[in-house]
């Protein structure tokens, strides 16, 4: 049986409104770009730094379903080992129906959308690749609107696969777990004709501390950190 693949959009969606509450919004004005044409122009703020993190939309005119609080952005970001990072860091090509909906929001709500963020796994921001990455305009108090989607969606598996990460307790956890299950593989008799419970002892903390010193040798070599420190962050080796 073919498991289904994930839709991060759908996974944030039910983490939003998981504990929904009704916010008062603060908006403010955004300063008005002057560029040749449209593209470019949009390009130019997706590839530039700002400091702006409100944007001055018109709430009636916004799908109530694309609002997602900073929140569940970072929960769902630390499950699936996700990066929410400014435009300007993503390496990745924006396709033709993302900068047509910044156009759009921008002639509806007349006005002028920077400060864009993106949620993507962290290769997007390494690599040009193409995994589910989303699009999002800051609205202030910690809220922001997706704008666009594109890409494939997630592995089916990869919270799972991604669990380890999570934070230093699973990476433990993971560590003892696999030290169980290589001792188990281990056959009785390899040492001695009878093998004693202090014998499988030894042979687990030998399993134990061989799989944690490749654990740790592959994570300062290759910059490893924890999803909770990473999701944030916007240095290539914190992958």
């Amino acid at each position: 049986m073919l498991l289904k693949k994930i839709n991060i959009h759908d996974k944030l969606y039910r983490e939003e409104f998981k504990n929904a509450d009704e916010h008062v919004i603060n908006w403010v004005n955004d300063f008005i770009s002057n560029s040749s044409g449209p593209n470019e122009r949009i390009l130019n703020n997706l590839a530039s730094t700002s400091d702006e993190d409100e944007v001055d939309f018109n709430f009636d005119l916004l799908d109530r379903n694309r609002i997602f609080h900073e929140k569940s952005i970072k929960k769902i970001c630390i499950d699936y080992r996700l990066r929410f990072l400014d435009s300007r860091y993503f390496k990745g090509n924006f396709p033709q129906e993302a900068l047509s909906e910044i156009n759009r929001l921008e002639q509806e709500h007349k006005t002028s959308l920077s400060g864009f963020k993106i949620m993507a796994p962290s290769k997007l921001f390494v690599l040009s690749k193409t995994d589910d990455p989303l699009l999002f305009a800051p609205m202030g108090n910690g809220y922001y609107y997706l704008i666009h989607k594109w890409g494939n969606d997630l592995h089916p598996f990869r919270k799972l696969m991604m669990w380890p990460f999570k934070n230093f307790e699973n990476l433990i956890f993971t560590v003892l777990l696999s030290s169980i299950l290589a001792t188990a593989l281990v056959p009785d008799g390899l040492f001695t004709k009878e093998q004693s419970f202090s014998q499988d002892v030894m042979v687990f903390f030998f399993m134990f501390k061989s799989i944690a010193a490749v654990v740790l040798y592959y994570g300062f070599a290759s910059g490893k950190n924890f999803n909770t420190a990473i999701w944030r962050c916007q240095y290539d080796k914190a992958q």
